[in-house]
C-alpha cells in the first residue's frame, strides 16, 4: 500500500508538472516565432527622447532567465539589459542627432551599485558631449538620486518624498541559535579581517569586522556624496550634515536645499517635455527605451576581422556547478578564447565573491596560459573579492568602480558538526568505525580534535601563502605589503586604488578601450562569453529540473541521503577563498 501511494502521488505530480511546463514551452515557442517574424530590431524615430527608467534589470551579461519567468508565470517579462550594452547605448546616444535629450524617469532601481556607477559615468560623458539630461520622479531613493544628480534639470512630484539617510547594512549572528540546536561550527582561517563564517562562531561582530565594514560603507557613501556635491554644487560636508539631521525627507526639503530644481505634477511635467521636444500635445512625444535603443543601435562591426572577447566571470567560484563561475563551465570557454586567433585581446569582467580556492587557481592558470597569446584586462563589477581577486591579480591592468567590493585576500576552512543536535532533537546515536586514527575526520558528526585542527590550519596557511605570492607577482608588490593589505580585509575600489590592488577607476568600456590599445587595434568587434542560451536550451534545463523534482517526491529517503552525502562532500578538506557574504545595501 505504501509503495502504491508513493507511486500514485509521483505520477500525479509528474503529470501536473509536465502539463504546466508543456504550456510554458508552447507559449515560449509562440513568442519565439513572433519575435522571429519581426524586423531586425526596433526602429529609432528621426526625432526621439531616450527614456531611462530601469523597468528591466541591468545585469552583467543580460542573460534572459527562463527559470525566473517560469517561477513568476511572467511569460512576457522583459529581458535584462547587459551592462556593456547599456553603457554602449548611452555612448551612442551622446552623439546621435535623432536623440533630442535623455529623460531619466527612475522610480525603481533594478541595478547593482557598481553598474549604477558605470551608467552614471556614461551619462556624465553624454552630458559633456552636449546631450541634455532631464529627470522626473515621484519619489527619490538614494540610488535614484545619485543617478539623477548628473542631470541638467531635476524635477520632482510635489507630493513626493525622499529617503536620504546614508548607506547601511545589517548582519545577523547565529551562534546562540546553533548552540541551542546542538550544532557546532569550527572555523580555521588566516587573516584577522577574514570574517567569512564569523556569524556562525560568534554572537556579535568582531572589532576587526566592524572596522572594515564601517570603512567600506563610508568609502562608498563618500564617493556618492562627492559626485553628487560636484554635480549640484553643494559641499559634501553640508550634504552629510543634512543627511545626519534627517533634513532631506520631503519634496519641499529637496528643493529648499538645492537637490531638486522644481516641483511639478505629472501633467506639468508632460508640458515641460512637450516644450523641450517642440510638440503641442504629449501624444506627440516619441520615447524610446534604453533597451530598445540598444537593440537598434548597438551592433557588432561585422566588417572587422579582429575581435576583443569579453568574458563574464560572474558568480561563486566552484568546481562543478552548472551555474555561476565554475571550472566545469569556464575552463572550456577560456580554452576556446585562447585558441581563437581572431581574438586579439580579452576583457575579463569579474563579478564574483570568490569560492573554492582550488577552482580559483585552476581558472587562474588557464587565464595565464591565455595571456601568452593575447592581453587580458580585468574589469571589476560589483564584487571581485577573495577568489574573485585571485583570478584578477595577474593581468595587464585592473579597472574597478569606486563602489566595487574587492580585496578580501584571505582563506578559510570550516567544519560544521551536527552530532549533538541529532541526539538532542532526533534521538539519533552514531558510531564511528575507521581504519586509522582520523578516518572519520570531517564526517559532519564529531568535532575536529586538536591534531585535526592543526592539520586544517596547515592547509589554510599553505593556500594563503600561495595567494599572497600570486598577488605579489601579479601586482609587483612585496609579499610583506600584500600580507599587510590582505589579512582577509575587504576594500572598496576607491580604497583598493590607494592600496595598489587596482590600477584605475573605470568601467567595462574603459577596460575594452585599454585592451584594444594593448592589442594595437584601431577597429574590432566585440564577442561575449558565455554565449547567451537560447530559449529552447533554457526550457530543456527546466524539463530536467522537473524530472528531478518528480524523482525527489517519489523517493524522499533517497533525497535525504543525497543531501547528507553532498554536505559531507562539500565539507571534506575544502579551503575557501571567498568573501564572507554578499551585501544587500539600502539605496
Amino acid at each position: 500500500m505504501k509503495n502504491f501511494l508513493k507511486t500514485t502521488l509521483a505520477v500525479i505530480i509528474g503529470t501536473l508538472i509536465a502539463l504546466f511546463i508543456s504550456s510554458f514551452v508552447f507559449f515560449g515557442i509562440i513568442g519565439a516565432i513572433a519575435a522571429a517574424s519581426e524586423d531586425n530590431g526596433p526602429a529609432v524615430p528621426a526625432k526621439a527622447i531616450l527614456r531611462v527608467d530601469f523597468s528591466q534589470p541591468v545585469t552583467e551579461l543580460g542573460q534572459e532567465d527562463a527559470k525566473a519567468a517560469f517561477q513568476s508565470l511572467n511569460f512576457s517579462s522583459a529581458k535584462p539589459l547587459g551592462i556593456l550594452k547599456a553603457v554602449k547605448a548611452i555612448e551612442h546616444a551622446a552623439t546621435d542627432p535623432s536623440i533630442k535629450f535623455i529623460y531619466l524617469n527612475i522610480n525603481s532601481m533594478n541595478i547593482g551599485m557598481a553598474n549604477l556607477e558605470e551608467v552614471r559615468n556614461s551619462l556624465e560623458n553624454a552630458k559633456k558631449a552636449g546631450k541634455a539630461i532631464i529627470t522626473y520622479v515621484d519619489n527619490f531613493s538614494q540610488g535614484s538620486y545619485y543617478l539623477a544628480s548628473i542631470s541638467d534639470k531635476i524635477y520632482m512630484n510635489s507630493e513626493g518624498s525622499s529617503a536620504m539617510v546614508g548607506i547601511g547594512s545589517t548582519m545577523m549572528f547565529f551562534k546562540d541559535l546553533l548552540d541551542n540546536l546542538g550544532i557546532q561550527v569550527q572555523l580555521i582561517r588566516h587573516g584577522k579581517f577574514k570574517a567569512a563564517a564569523e556569524q556562525f562562531i560568534a554572537s556579535n561582530i568582531s572589532k576587526e569586522n566592524y572596522e572594515q565594514n564601517k570603512e567600506m560603507l563610508e568609502s562608498i557613501w563618500g564617493s556618492w556624496i562627492e559626485e553628487i556635491g560636484e554635480s549640484r554644487n553643494i559641499e559634501p560636508a553640508k550634504l552629510n550634515a543634512l543627511v545626519d539631521d534627517l533634513k532631506l525627507f520631503s519634496a519641499e526639503s529637496m528643493v529648499e536645499n538645492g537637490l531638486v530644481d522644481s516641483l511639478v505634477s505629472r501633467d506639468e511635467m508632460s508640458t515641460i517635455l512637450c516644450n523641450l521636444f517642440d510638440v503641442e500635445e504629449d501624444k506627440d512625444l516619441k520615447f524610446i527605451s534604453l533597451s530598445k535603443y540598444a537593440d537598434a543601435r548597438v551592433k557588432p562591426d561585422l566588417s572587422a576581422k579582429d575581435k576583443i572577447a569579453v568574458i563574464y566571470a560572474d558568480g561563486e567560484i566552484t568546481m562543478d556547478a552548472s551555474e555561476g563561475l565554475s571550472v566545469k563551465r569556464f575552463y572550456p570557454i577560456i580554452r576556446e578564447v585562447s585558441q581563437d586567433s581572431t581574438i586579439k585581446g580579452v576583457v575579463l569582467r569579474v563579478n564574483s565573491p570568490g569560492g573554492d580556492a582550488q577552482a580559483a587557481e585552476i581558472l587562474n592558470k588557464e587565464i595565464q596560459l591565455m595571456r601568452l597569446s593575447k592581453p587580458v584586462v580585468v574589469s571589476m563589477g560589483e564584487y571581485a573579492a577573495s577568489g574573485g581577486y585571485w583570478i584578477s591579480a595577474n593581468s595587464e591592468k585592473i579597472y574597478a568602480d569606486n563602489t566595487t567590493i574587492t580585496g578580501s585576500i584571505g582563506v578559510f576552512s570550516m567544519a560544521m558538526n551536527y552530532g549533538k543536535g541529532l541526539k538532542k532533537h532526533l534521538h539519533i546515536n552514531t558510531a564511528n568505525i575507521g581504519s586509522n586514527a582520523h578516518s572519520n575526520m570531517m564526517n559532519g558528526i564529531d568535532p575536529l580534535d586538536a591534531k585535526e585542527v592543526a592539520f586544517m590550519q596547515g592547509m589554510v596557511e599553505d593556500i594563503y601563502t600561495k595567494f599572497t605570492d600570486l598577488v605579489s607577482k601579479g601586482r609587483d608588490l612585496p609579499v610583506e605589503y600584500v600580507d599587510q593589505v590582505g589579512q582577509g580585509r575587504v576594500w572598496t575600489g576607491a580604497d583598493a586604488l590607494e592600496n595598489k590592488l587596482v590600477d584605475e577607476i573605470g568601467g567595462i568600456s574603459d577596460a575594452i578601450g585599454y585592451a584594444a590599445i594593448c592589442a594595437n587595434l584601431d577597429s574590432y568587434r566585440l564577442v561575449e562569453y558565455p554565449k547567451v542560451k537560447t530559449s529552447i536550451e533554457q526550457f530543456m534545463e527546466l524539463l530536467g529540473g522537473a524530472e528531478a523534482t518528480v524523482k525527489a517526491v517519489a523517493n524522499p529517503e533517497e533525497t535525504i541521503m543525497d543531501i547528507y552525502s553532498k554536505a559531507l562532500e562539500d565539507g571534506e578538506f575544502k579551503v575557501y577563498a571567498r568573501h564572507p557574504f554578499c551585501y544587500e545595501f539600502r539605496y
